[in-house]
């Protein structure tokens, strides 16, 4: 049937056959709201229309007739309550770096006099529905699709290679490839894939699951002496049996290590002779983080791109990290990298810190390779434990003010 009905939008679409999928799907979801309604399939289709259907037909009009491009327009703007013309105006100038307020064009008056009438239309003919499902559904669809777009370019634009959600969303995540280009079809964005882009292993809509979410855990550590206890103990197993595998080395370069900054009072006890420097593009976390370290640690303020920041003899990766970590694995800003990960991310030589964290922390070295060669574990609670230890780590959890003499750099 799809076939079939492909072969004779032929001589109708524009660029590609494949938009009659997107086209079809418009379709579908019509009929899923006038046969099943509710407000999560309002949210869900609300954002996944305007990632996908709408945001192509933006950039790229499906249909060689002028007149068929209008009628799908206001198509649309019924069926997602969004007036095209407006939404198109915003985001060709969002491309174009202009935040100068959207001319009102007769185009866009005849969208929202349509948007309006389907309004009045629910209101009157279904008021119950229209209060509790329909604008309780579309407003959380306008929020994903905020929550989307946000995160498409928190610390820069960025890309998501995850072939699910490629699928799903017609190469939405090539967001980096859309932006140098943004005239490119869809169909066509995989091939202009580059090697420089900043990707996260999370779709946008997702990725605050490596930030807020992970900071949120991380606050609440700081309010409690016993979660901190915890996840000390929990890190340093993981660190004592992993750093047997590490050459000593004179710097080590800790990435995100503000608030909490357990990796610089582990690794401050178990090698205290390196020089450690914290890496965070947050001031404020590195003013939390002073509180908790006795000796003198570079701190620098700045977002760390391991694609062109050196990250000294070792460098550490936070599970919160914002960037491609496959990259890291591949390519390593360090002679060695620890990077910390999810218990199920299994590389290489690794060791898992807590199933009730679910987390790990992986070993990887410089040559481009994970190393194969897994550590001895350390045998009785004196292995591997350094003569002198710099850090006690138990008072570091209870005495907070004024101990330390940090120096920090802040880097535009």
């Amino acid at each position: 049937m799809f076939v079939m009905l492909t072969a004779r939008m032929h001589g109708i679409l524009r660029y590609s056959n494949k938009d009659a999928a997107l086209v079809l799907l418009s379709l579908v979801y019509a009929g899923l709201l006038l046969s099943i309604p509710s407000a999560a399939l309002i949210a869900i289709g609300l954002w996944w229309i305007a990632n996908t259907v709408a945001h192509n037909f933006i950039h790229a009009p499906f249909f060689r007739s002028r007149a068929l491009n209008r009628a799908y327009s206001i198509y649309l703007s019924a069926l997602t309550g969004v007036p095209q013309e407006l939404w198109r105006e915003r985001h060709l100038g969002h491309h174009r770096g202009d935040d100068r307020r959207v001319a009102l064009t007769r185009k866009a008056i005849a969208e929202s006099a349509v948007v309006i009438g389907v309004w009045v239309t629910l209101a009157i003919s279904a008021p119950w529905f229209f209060a509790t499902a329909y604008i309780p559904g579309y407003l959380a669809g306008l929020g994903l699709c905020w929550l989307q777009g946000h995160f498409e370019h928190a610390g820069g634009t960025t890309s998501h290679y995850g072939w699910l959600y490629n699928w799903l969303f017609f190469n939405d995540g090539y967001h980096v490839e859309h932006h140098r280009r943004p005239g490119v079809h869809w169909t066509r964005l995989p091939s202009e894939s580059a090697p420089d882009a900043r990707s996260s292993r999370w779709p946008p809509v997702l990725r605050w699951l490596d930030t807020h979410m992970l900071e949120m855990l991380e606050r609440i550590a700081l309010r409690s002496p016993r979660i901190q206890r915890y996840v000390l103990r929990a890190h340093e197993r993981a660190f004592r049996t992993l750093l047997p595998a590490v050459p000593e080395s004179g710097r080590i370069t800790i990435v995100g290590g503000g608030l909490f900054p357990r990796t610089a009072l582990i690794l401050r006890k178990l090698r205290p002779d390196a020089m450690l420097t914290i890496i965070d593009a947050s001031r404020d976390h590195l003013e939390v983080a002073r509180s908790f370290l006795p000796a003198p640690i570079d701190l620098r303020e700045h977002f760390f791109d391991p694609r062109s920041d050196e990250g000294g003899d070792v460098v550490v990766i936070p599970l919160a990290f914002v960037g491609n970590r496959d990259d890291v694995y591949r390519k390593p800003p360090a002679r060695v990298a620890l990077v910390h990960d999810w218990v199920w991310n299994v590389r290489g030589t690794g060791v898992r810190v807590s199933w009730l964290l679910l987390k790990r922390l992986n070993l990887s070295h410089a040559e481009g390779r994970v190393s194969p060669r897994r550590p001895a574990y350390g045998t009785g609670d004196g292995a591997n434990r350094p003569s002198r230890p710099a850090v006690d780590l138990g008072s570091a959890c209870v005495h907070l003010a004024g101990r330390s003499r940090l120096r920090i750099v802040r880097r535009r």
